[in-house]
């Protein structure tokens, strides 16, 4: 497990080749598996292979471009009348462990930050139609990579504090 987290780098240019229903019902279970805060899973996913939608995304804010060649975008949701104070995090660890599952099946993605920032949450919920009371959290670009990175560790023992900062 430690190899498939070292593993995960951000991948921002694909083949172009679809990813299979199969690939995109494992990656939600895995998103689906992380913790929640007293388990109530706040969480909704919403997947996108319309070219023209996934256009329109990466037309939307300025970081996303690669949208325009990934053939799968998921939006990772919160719902906060499921979980008032903890939906964000719960959002994100779904996150996390859609981005750890996507190169143990032999795809690459990368993270696209959409919450807190208000302009790019209601671009992504008129893009896809998405209610207001639902928080886009993140955009995840995802496909077959058509580039190669490294497994690495960033680990920094000057951000370790041991007992007390």
């Amino acid at each position: 497990m430690i190899d498939a987290i070292l593993a995960r780098r951000s991948i921002r240019r694909y083949t172009g080749e679809p990813v299979s229903d199969a690939d995109i019902r494992t990656l939600l279970e895995a998103g689906m598996s992380a913790p929640s805060g007293s388990n109530k899973k706040p969480w909704h996913f919403v997947t996108v292979t319309d070219r023209s939608k996934l256009n329109a995304l990466a037309d939307s804010a300025p970081y996303w471009k690669m949208l325009a060649e990934a053939p799968l975008g998921i939006v990772v949701c919160g719902d906060p009348a499921i979980s008032e104070k903890y939906w964000d995090q719960d959002g994100v660890a779904a996150v996390e462990n859609i981005l750890i599952a996507v190169p143990m099946i032999g795809l690459g993605a990368v993270w696209l930050g959409c919450h807190p920032t208000p302009e790019r949450m209601a671009d992504v919920r008129r893009i896809l139609g998405i209610p207001d009371a639902i928080m886009p959290i993140a955009v995840l670009s995802i496909g077959h990579p058509a580039e190669e990175k490294e497994a690495r560790t960033q680990y920094d023992e000057e951000r370790v504090h041991r007992g007390q900062w």
